[in-house]
Protein backbone atom coordinates (compact mmCIF):
# COMPACT_ATOMS: atom_id res chain seq x y z
CA UNK A 1 0.00 0.00 0.00
CA UNK A 2 1.47 3.67 -1.01
CA UNK A 3 2.57 6.13 1.44
CA UNK A 4 0.61 8.12 -0.28
CA UNK A 5 -2.96 7.14 -0.33
CA UNK A 6 -5.20 9.75 0.96
CA UNK A 7 -8.81 8.87 2.29
CA UNK A 8 -12.27 10.20 3.36
CA UNK A 9 -11.37 11.75 6.50
CA UNK A 10 -8.31 12.21 6.63
CA UNK A 11 -6.48 15.90 7.40
CA UNK A 12 -4.06 16.78 4.59
CA UNK A 13 -1.65 19.80 3.93
CA UNK A 14 -2.57 21.79 0.71
CA UNK A 15 -0.23 23.81 -1.25
CA UNK A 16 -1.73 26.56 -3.07
CA UNK A 17 1.43 29.31 -2.95
CA UNK A 18 5.02 28.59 -2.82
CA UNK A 19 5.63 31.79 -0.09
CA UNK A 20 2.05 30.89 2.39
CA UNK A 21 2.22 28.14 4.39
CA UNK A 22 0.12 24.87 3.48
CA UNK A 23 -3.88 25.32 3.86
CA UNK A 24 -4.77 22.01 6.07
CA UNK A 25 -8.13 20.44 5.13
CA UNK A 26 -10.43 17.42 6.00
CA UNK A 27 -10.88 15.45 3.44
CA UNK A 28 -15.07 14.94 2.94
CA UNK A 29 -14.99 13.09 -0.87
CA UNK A 30 -12.86 12.27 -3.75
CA UNK A 31 -13.88 12.68 -6.80
CA UNK A 32 -13.01 11.95 -10.53
CA UNK A 33 -13.39 14.67 -12.85
CA UNK A 34 -14.26 14.61 -16.34
CA UNK A 35 -11.23 15.01 -17.47
CA UNK A 36 -10.13 12.25 -15.60
CA UNK A 37 -8.02 14.48 -12.45
CA UNK A 38 -9.54 13.91 -8.81
CA UNK A 39 -10.63 16.62 -6.86
CA UNK A 40 -10.87 16.44 -2.99
CA UNK A 41 -13.91 18.01 -1.65
CA UNK A 42 -12.63 19.39 1.52
CA UNK A 43 -13.40 21.50 4.75
CA UNK A 44 -11.51 24.61 5.75
CA UNK A 45 -9.63 25.27 8.91
CA UNK A 46 -8.12 28.56 9.42
CA UNK A 47 -4.92 29.77 10.91
CA UNK A 48 -4.66 32.75 13.46
CA UNK A 49 -3.04 34.52 10.71
CA UNK A 50 -6.35 34.29 8.56
CA UNK A 51 -8.40 35.65 10.86
CA UNK A 52 -8.66 39.68 11.98
CA UNK A 53 -6.69 41.21 15.14
CA UNK A 54 -10.56 41.53 16.57
CA UNK A 55 -11.32 37.78 16.40
CA UNK A 56 -7.70 36.89 17.93
CA UNK A 57 -8.61 39.11 20.74
CA UNK A 58 -11.76 37.03 21.14
CA UNK A 59 -10.22 33.55 20.54
CA UNK A 60 -7.23 34.63 23.41
CA UNK A 61 -9.78 35.88 25.78
CA UNK A 62 -11.71 32.50 25.54
CA UNK A 63 -8.41 30.18 25.71
CA UNK A 64 -7.94 32.17 29.26
CA UNK A 65 -11.05 31.46 30.61
CA UNK A 66 -10.36 27.64 29.86
CA UNK A 67 -6.72 27.80 31.71
CA UNK A 68 -8.75 29.13 34.62
CA UNK A 69 -10.75 26.45 34.70
CA UNK A 70 -8.30 23.73 33.76
CA UNK A 71 -6.20 21.98 36.58
CA UNK A 72 -3.80 21.11 33.52
CA UNK A 73 -0.48 23.41 32.38
CA UNK A 74 -1.73 26.68 31.68
CA UNK A 75 0.53 29.32 29.65
CA UNK A 76 2.10 31.13 32.31
CA UNK A 77 3.95 27.98 32.95
CA UNK A 78 5.01 27.68 29.25
CA UNK A 79 8.36 29.01 27.82
CA UNK A 80 7.60 31.87 24.74
CA UNK A 81 8.87 29.71 22.68
CA UNK A 82 6.50 27.12 23.44
CA UNK A 83 3.73 29.85 23.63
CA UNK A 84 4.72 30.89 19.99
CA UNK A 85 4.61 27.10 18.85
CA UNK A 86 1.47 26.92 20.50
CA UNK A 87 -0.25 29.48 18.71
CA UNK A 88 0.80 28.04 15.18
CA UNK A 89 -1.08 24.88 16.15
CA UNK A 90 -3.90 26.72 16.99
CA UNK A 91 -6.38 25.98 13.92
CA UNK A 92 -10.50 27.26 13.84
CA UNK A 93 -12.86 25.03 12.27
CA UNK A 94 -15.51 26.29 9.56
CA UNK A 95 -18.58 24.91 8.06
CA UNK A 96 -16.90 26.40 4.31
CA UNK A 97 -16.09 23.77 1.75
CA UNK A 98 -14.18 23.79 -1.48
CA UNK A 99 -13.01 21.77 -4.06
CA UNK A 100 -9.16 21.44 -4.88
CA UNK A 101 -7.24 19.44 -6.98
CA UNK A 102 -5.99 16.19 -5.18
CA UNK A 103 -2.33 16.59 -6.99
CA UNK A 104 -1.91 19.67 -4.22
CA UNK A 105 -2.18 17.42 -1.05
CA UNK A 106 1.43 17.37 0.34
CA UNK A 107 1.02 14.87 3.25
CA UNK A 108 -0.93 14.02 6.13
CA UNK A 109 -1.60 16.17 10.00
CA UNK A 110 -3.50 15.31 12.80
CA UNK A 111 -6.58 17.90 13.93
CA UNK A 112 -8.14 17.57 17.23
CA UNK A 113 -11.01 19.55 19.40
CA UNK A 114 -9.04 20.78 21.93
CA UNK A 115 -8.88 18.53 25.05
CA UNK A 116 -9.26 20.67 28.00
CA UNK A 117 -8.35 17.85 30.76
CA UNK A 118 -5.03 17.52 28.62
CA UNK A 119 -1.90 19.80 28.68
CA UNK A 120 -1.12 21.86 25.77
CA UNK A 121 2.15 20.42 25.73
CA UNK A 122 1.01 16.85 24.42
CA UNK A 123 -0.19 19.18 21.08
CA UNK A 124 3.46 20.44 20.83
CA UNK A 125 5.20 16.84 21.74
CA UNK A 126 3.89 15.59 18.19
CA UNK A 127 5.10 16.61 15.10
CA UNK A 128 1.62 17.89 12.08
CA UNK A 129 -0.57 18.14 15.33
CA UNK A 130 -2.91 20.87 15.30
CA UNK A 131 -6.17 21.61 17.76
CA UNK A 132 -9.25 23.92 17.55
CA UNK A 133 -11.75 24.87 19.69
CA UNK A 134 -13.37 27.39 18.18
CA UNK A 135 -15.66 27.28 14.76
CA UNK A 136 -15.02 30.87 12.27
CA UNK A 137 -17.46 31.82 9.92
CA UNK A 138 -15.69 33.22 7.28
CA UNK A 139 -18.71 34.99 5.12
CA UNK A 140 -19.68 36.71 8.85
CA UNK A 141 -16.50 37.48 10.09
CA UNK A 142 -17.32 35.24 13.87
CA UNK A 143 -15.62 33.01 16.15
CA UNK A 144 -18.19 30.40 18.50
CA UNK A 145 -17.51 27.56 20.37
CA UNK A 146 -17.93 24.26 18.86
CA UNK A 147 -21.12 22.29 20.00
CA UNK A 148 -18.42 19.55 20.61
CA UNK A 149 -16.70 21.74 23.56
CA UNK A 150 -15.52 19.31 26.55
CA UNK A 151 -16.86 21.31 30.01
CA UNK A 152 -14.55 20.23 32.50
CA UNK A 153 -14.40 23.42 35.60
CA UNK A 154 -16.25 24.03 38.56
CA UNK A 155 -18.93 25.78 36.37
CA UNK A 156 -20.30 22.20 35.29
CA UNK A 157 -18.77 19.85 37.84
CA UNK A 158 -19.69 19.24 41.45
CA UNK A 159 -17.34 19.90 44.10
CA UNK A 160 -15.91 16.91 45.89
CA UNK A 161 -15.92 17.25 49.62
CA UNK A 162 -13.09 16.32 52.01
CA UNK A 163 -13.38 13.14 52.90
CA UNK A 164 -14.01 12.62 56.59
CA UNK A 165 -11.82 11.60 59.47
CA UNK A 166 -11.74 8.17 60.96
CA UNK A 167 -14.47 8.77 63.87
CA UNK A 168 -16.06 11.98 62.27
CA UNK A 169 -19.90 12.08 61.54
CA UNK A 170 -21.46 13.63 58.89
CA UNK A 171 -23.56 16.59 59.94
CA UNK A 172 -25.34 16.84 56.98
CA UNK A 173 -28.56 16.16 56.30
CA UNK A 174 -28.85 12.92 54.08
CA UNK A 175 -32.36 13.50 53.07
CA UNK A 176 -31.43 16.44 50.87
CA UNK A 177 -28.47 14.71 49.27
CA UNK A 178 -29.96 11.56 48.03
CA UNK A 179 -33.28 9.38 48.20
CA UNK A 180 -32.49 5.77 49.33
CA UNK A 181 -34.38 2.90 47.16
CA UNK A 182 -32.79 -0.16 48.54
CA UNK A 183 -31.58 -1.54 52.21
CA UNK A 184 -29.39 -4.13 51.38
CA UNK A 185 -29.61 -5.51 55.31
CA UNK A 186 -33.27 -6.22 54.38
CA UNK A 187 -34.83 -9.02 56.29
CA UNK A 188 -35.21 -11.60 52.86
CA UNK A 189 -33.00 -13.77 51.98
CA UNK A 190 -31.63 -13.33 48.09
CA UNK A 191 -33.71 -16.15 47.50
CA UNK A 192 -36.76 -15.18 48.74
CA UNK A 193 -36.04 -11.82 46.43
CA UNK A 194 -35.56 -13.56 43.58
CA UNK A 195 -38.80 -15.66 43.98
CA UNK A 196 -40.29 -12.21 43.99
CA UNK A 197 -38.82 -10.89 41.05
CA UNK A 198 -39.94 -14.14 39.24
CA UNK A 199 -43.49 -13.31 40.37
CA UNK A 200 -43.24 -9.83 38.73
CA UNK A 201 -42.51 -11.30 35.77
CA UNK A 202 -45.21 -13.83 35.64
CA UNK A 203 -47.50 -10.82 36.84
CA UNK A 204 -46.46 -8.26 33.71
CA UNK A 205 -46.54 -11.54 31.57
CA UNK A 206 -50.22 -11.69 32.45
CA UNK A 207 -51.33 -7.82 32.43
CA UNK A 208 -49.69 -7.95 28.61
CA UNK A 209 -52.05 -11.06 27.51
CA UNK A 210 -54.70 -8.64 28.80
CA UNK A 211 -53.71 -5.41 27.31
CA UNK A 212 -54.94 -4.99 23.72
CA UNK A 213 -52.00 -3.11 22.68
CA UNK A 214 -49.45 -5.21 23.97
CA UNK A 215 -50.92 -8.58 22.33
CA UNK A 216 -50.47 -6.22 18.73
CA UNK A 217 -46.92 -5.66 20.06
CA UNK A 218 -46.16 -9.02 21.51
CA UNK A 219 -48.85 -11.61 20.01
CA UNK A 220 -46.41 -14.43 21.00
CA UNK A 221 -46.10 -15.60 24.95
CA UNK A 222 -42.36 -15.98 24.60
CA UNK A 223 -42.10 -12.39 23.13
CA UNK A 224 -44.71 -11.28 26.38
CA UNK A 225 -42.43 -12.97 28.90
CA UNK A 226 -39.04 -11.44 27.19
CA UNK A 227 -40.73 -7.99 27.53
CA UNK A 228 -41.68 -8.12 30.67
CA UNK A 229 -38.40 -9.30 31.81
CA UNK A 230 -37.01 -6.13 31.17
CA UNK A 231 -35.62 -4.18 33.35
CA UNK A 232 -38.31 -1.75 34.54
CA UNK A 233 -40.29 -4.61 35.74
CA UNK A 234 -37.18 -5.47 38.04
CA UNK A 235 -36.78 -1.87 38.86
CA UNK A 236 -40.36 -1.43 39.72
CA UNK A 237 -40.48 -5.14 41.50
CA UNK A 238 -37.54 -4.01 44.07
CA UNK A 239 -38.97 -0.49 44.63
CA UNK A 240 -42.18 -2.18 45.52
CA UNK A 241 -40.25 -4.19 48.05
CA UNK A 242 -38.34 -1.61 49.71
CA UNK A 243 -41.61 0.91 49.87
CA UNK A 244 -43.57 -2.16 51.94
CA UNK A 245 -40.62 -3.02 54.25
CA UNK A 246 -39.66 -5.76 52.55
CA UNK A 247 -43.39 -7.39 53.96
CA UNK A 248 -43.58 -10.27 50.94
CA UNK A 249 -47.64 -10.14 51.03
CA UNK A 250 -47.94 -6.68 51.18
CA UNK A 251 -45.76 -5.78 48.42
CA UNK A 252 -47.71 -9.12 46.13
CA UNK A 253 -50.80 -7.15 46.75
CA UNK A 254 -49.61 -4.29 45.18
CA UNK A 255 -48.55 -6.34 41.80
CA UNK A 256 -51.81 -6.57 41.57
CA UNK A 257 -54.23 -3.99 42.80
CA UNK A 258 -57.88 -3.74 42.43
CA UNK A 259 -57.75 -2.47 38.45
CA UNK A 260 -55.55 -5.27 37.65
CA UNK A 261 -51.74 -6.70 37.11
CA UNK A 262 -49.44 -3.91 36.68
CA UNK A 263 -48.15 -3.31 33.69
CA UNK A 264 -44.46 -1.74 33.50
CA UNK A 265 -43.82 -0.59 30.12
CA UNK A 266 -40.06 1.01 29.05
CA UNK A 267 -39.60 2.95 25.31
CA UNK A 268 -38.46 0.24 23.82
CA UNK A 269 -41.81 -1.15 24.16
CA UNK A 270 -44.10 2.34 24.13
CA UNK A 271 -42.43 2.30 20.60
CA UNK A 272 -44.06 1.29 17.38
CA UNK A 273 -42.20 -0.30 14.39
CA UNK A 274 -42.75 3.07 12.01
CA UNK A 275 -41.48 5.05 15.03
CA UNK A 276 -38.48 2.54 15.38
CA UNK A 277 -37.86 2.74 11.42
CA UNK A 278 -37.93 6.80 11.47
CA UNK A 279 -35.62 6.80 14.50
CA UNK A 280 -33.31 5.01 12.65
CA UNK A 281 -33.44 7.25 9.46
CA UNK A 282 -33.47 10.26 11.99
CA UNK A 283 -29.70 8.64 13.55
CA UNK A 284 -28.11 7.79 9.85
CA UNK A 285 -29.31 11.60 9.33
CA UNK A 286 -28.03 13.76 12.58
CA UNK A 287 -26.37 11.64 14.20
CA UNK A 288 -26.81 11.80 17.72
CA UNK A 289 -28.45 15.27 17.74
CA UNK A 290 -31.39 14.84 19.22
CA UNK A 291 -33.17 17.86 19.05
CA UNK A 292 -32.80 18.08 15.74
CA UNK A 293 -33.99 14.25 15.54
CA UNK A 294 -37.54 15.45 17.68
CA UNK A 295 -37.54 18.68 15.27
CA UNK A 296 -37.55 16.87 12.00
CA UNK A 297 -38.54 13.01 12.21
CA UNK A 298 -40.50 12.55 15.84
CA UNK A 299 -42.25 16.41 17.23
CA UNK A 300 -44.83 14.16 19.20
CA UNK A 301 -41.97 12.09 21.26
CA UNK A 302 -40.12 14.07 24.10
CA UNK A 303 -36.46 14.44 24.04
CA UNK A 304 -36.41 12.00 27.08
CA UNK A 305 -37.79 9.73 25.20
CA UNK A 306 -35.88 10.02 22.31
CA UNK A 307 -32.82 10.15 24.16
CA UNK A 308 -33.87 6.76 26.75
CA UNK A 309 -34.98 4.94 23.48
CA UNK A 310 -31.76 5.63 22.03
CA UNK A 311 -29.25 4.13 24.71
CA UNK A 312 -31.75 0.83 24.78
CA UNK A 313 -31.78 0.82 21.07
CA UNK A 314 -27.71 0.38 21.48
CA UNK A 315 -28.68 -2.79 23.70
CA UNK A 316 -29.93 -4.75 20.76
CA UNK A 317 -29.32 -6.97 18.01
CA UNK A 318 -30.44 -4.40 15.69
CA UNK A 319 -27.79 -2.01 16.68
CA UNK A 320 -25.36 -4.25 16.78
CA UNK A 321 -26.21 -5.87 12.64
CA UNK A 322 -25.90 -1.89 11.92
CA UNK A 323 -22.34 -1.92 13.26
CA UNK A 324 -21.35 -4.92 11.35
CA UNK A 325 -22.81 -3.39 8.16
CA UNK A 326 -21.06 -0.51 8.45
CA UNK A 327 -17.84 -1.96 9.09
CA UNK A 328 -17.72 -3.83 5.95
CA UNK A 329 -15.83 -2.62 3.03
CA UNK A 330 -17.38 0.10 1.23
CA UNK A 331 -16.19 -0.03 -2.53
CA UNK A 332 -17.02 3.36 -3.36
CA UNK A 333 -14.62 4.74 -0.89
CA UNK A 334 -12.02 2.29 -1.59
CA UNK A 335 -12.54 3.49 -5.66
CA UNK A 336 -11.92 7.26 -4.22
CA UNK A 337 -9.23 5.87 -2.40
CA UNK A 338 -7.81 4.25 -5.51
CA UNK A 339 -8.25 7.25 -7.28
CA UNK A 340 -6.50 9.22 -5.21
CA UNK A 341 -3.41 6.98 -5.24
CA UNK A 342 -3.77 7.23 -8.70
CA UNK A 343 -3.52 10.97 -8.84
CA UNK A 344 -0.30 10.70 -7.18
CA UNK A 345 1.22 8.42 -9.50
CA UNK A 346 0.25 4.70 -8.27
CA UNK A 347 -2.15 2.17 -10.46
CA UNK A 348 -5.64 1.83 -10.08
CA UNK A 349 -8.33 -0.63 -11.65
CA UNK A 350 -9.59 0.76 -14.76
CA UNK A 351 -13.05 0.56 -13.45
CA UNK A 352 -15.00 0.32 -10.17
CA UNK A 353 -16.56 -2.92 -10.69
CA UNK A 354 -13.14 -4.18 -11.69
CA UNK A 355 -12.25 -3.16 -8.22
CA UNK A 356 -15.56 -4.73 -6.59
CA UNK A 357 -14.54 -7.82 -8.35
CA UNK A 358 -10.81 -7.97 -7.16
CA UNK A 359 -11.97 -7.71 -3.55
Amino acid sequence: MAANMYRVGDYVYFENSSSNPYLIRRIEELNKTATGNVEAKVVCFYRRRDISNTLIMLADKHAKEIEEESETTVEADLTDKQKHQLKHRELFLSRQYESLPATHIRGKCSVALLNETESVLSYLDKEDTFFYSLVYDPSVKTLLADKGEIRVGPRYQADIPEMLLEGESDEREQSKLEVKVWDPDSPLTDRQIDQFLVVARAVGTFARALDCSSSVRQPSLHMSAAAASRDITLFHAMDTLYRHSYDLSSAISVLVPLGGPVLCRDEMEEWSASEASLFEEALEKYGKDFNDIRQDFLPWKSLTSIIEYYYMWKTTDRYVQQQQTKSQPNIHQQWQTWCCEWSCGDHIPATESSLRASL
